[in-house]
């Protein structure tokens, strides 16, 4: 059984989802997605834990006006709402995995364990992407200079979905429909104003105590899977995980495999015996 509610976080009211009772695991999504990518994972950590998933300000239904915040002090917000301030275990993807990084440098007490599935990282060298894929960013920076919004969530479909050296339309179905939709909000939000967080955390990985676990895709763009195998060996507790023929979103490409992964690694960390999904 799961709820809806909203948490007040400066003039934000962020949309979230509860699944469950237990110890609090927090889901943070990716920057061309909203909570919805977790379904399948927020109902199979819910079985022995609280799984909580949020709209991040300017995706899905949650409301902002424009303000500078601090995307860290968000999800504070969210822990202390659902959570009742207790450490949570915090499964991020992407631009949810920095915030989720973030929260682990500056805030240590209040995480429990870590899940970064492709995360992006504060600090982290900037890419340099081989002309084939340079290729393929051009055609986004056009389509987005030209003010094209459906051609601009077509190529990010392209990018994260499929993968930027794969077939386009190699994901079809509800995952790529899901994509698609959770998308064209984000992509057509008001402004949100300016994210403050700046943490130098891809230089502070080794301070990160916390269990963790690093997933990405052999899909993914080269450089994404180049700093995950780095975080999985800097980080003082983690491991690594690389998945075959998936990239940048498995949780919507293979949601059941990815509920698996995530259900056993949490459950380990708080000493509850594994239940299969």
């Amino acid at each position: 059984m799961s709820s809806n509610f909203q948490i007040t976080s400066g003039q934000a009211r962020l949309a979230a989802t509860i699944v469950g009772q237990g110890d609090p695991v927090v889901f943070l999504h990716a920057a061309v997605c909203d909570s919805r990518m977790w379904r399948a994972q927020l109902d199979a950590a819910g079985m022995s834990h609280k799984a909580i998933a949020y709209d991040r300000r300017g995706f899905g239904e949650t409301r902002a006006e424009k303000e500078d915040f601090s995307a860290v002090a968000d999800l504070l917000a969210v822990i202390d709402a659902a959570a009742n301030d207790a450490p949570a275990i915090l499964v991020g993807c992407s631009q949810g995995g920095r915030v989720a990084l973030d929260a682990a440098v500056l805030h240590p007490s209040h995480v429990r364990a870590l899940v970064l599935i492709a995360p992006g990282v504060n600090g982290a060298p900037e890419p340099i992407h081989p002309p084939g894929i340079e290729h393929l960013m051009a055609k986004l920076r056009e389509a987005q200079e030209a003010g094209d919004l459906d051609q601009v969530n077509a190529i990010k479909a392209y990018h994260w979905l499929d993968g930027p050296l794969q077939p386009e339309g190699r994901v079809t179905g509800e995952a790529r429909r899901l994509f698609l939709d959770m998308n064209a909000i984000a992509l057509r939000s008001p402004p949100i104003g300016s994210n403050l967080d700046v943490v130098p955390t891809f230089h502070r990985l080794g301070e990160i105590s916390a269990p963790s676990l690093v997933i990405w895709g052999d899909f993914d763009f080269p450089h994404i899977q180049e700093r995950s195998r780095h975080m999985a060996t800097t980080m003082s507790n983690a491991s690594g995980h690389v998945l075959t023929g998936t990239a940048h979103l498995p949780s919507l490409e293979r949601p059941t495999e990815i509920a698996d992964l995530l259900t056993a690694f949490i459950d380990r960390c708080s000493g509850v015996a594994h239940k299969q999904v």
